[in-house]
């Protein structure tokens, strides 16, 4: 689990190194509110997406399942600033669905760690072909990435789009098709 003595250490040392006082009324609480914060936005290094994925029902649809504008919050992994967006869900069953809140837990799995948004791109994915064990699986993020627009190159709005396709959706372009249309409509 956590550490928070060894977080707060830190934030204290971060505060110093900018030139803070740490002594200031303002920072006085700040370390051991960022401790508890931690336990919020990193949960997710707790977490086994199973426990939410192993929970199924019986389906004979076969079709495509969406769940989409899945709202998430994660913290890039380089800069630990946050990065936020929506998350499309899809995956055509082989005879077992997952409960829909399910998909969106999954999604704060792998949001809430130090991440980038490529690999949660693909975590998501091969969480769902694991538990799941689908036809097929495709996952969309769309986010702002705040090193983006506070700092370096400081563009606000830009939105980074990651896919993966997997199963018959990476063997049919007109599923694809038929996701991004879902998708957007």
């Amino acid at each position: 689990m956590m550490d928070h003595e060894k977080i707060k250490q830190g934030v204290r040392l971060m505060l110093e190194g900018i030139g803070e006082d740490v002594e200031r009324e303002g920072l006085l609480e700040t370390p051991e509110r960022i401790a508890r914060m931690c336990e919020q936005i990193y949960g997710g290094l707790y977490e086994d997406p199973a426990t939410h994925l192993n929970k199924q029902f019986q389906a004979v649809n076969n079709n495509i399942v969406l769940e989409k504008d899945i709202t998430f919050y994660s913290v890039c992994e380089h800069h630990l600033l946050p990065f936020y967006g929506k998350a499309h869900v899809a995956y055509i069953p082989d005879g077992r669905v997952a409960g829909l809140s399910k998909l969106a837990r999954t999604v704060e799995v792998f949001a809430r760690r130090p991440q980038i948004q490529e690999n949660m791109t693909a975590q998501i994915a091969d969480a769902l072909e694991k538990y799941l064990k689908p036809k097929g699986v495709m996952v969309m993020l769309e986010a702002e990435h705040m090193c983006m627009t506070m700092r370096g190159v400081q563009k606000p709005g830009s939105k980074t789009v990651t896919t993966i396709v997997r199963g018959v959706f990476a063997e049919d372009y007109s599923l694809q098709q038929t996701f991004l249309q879902m998708v957007h409509c």
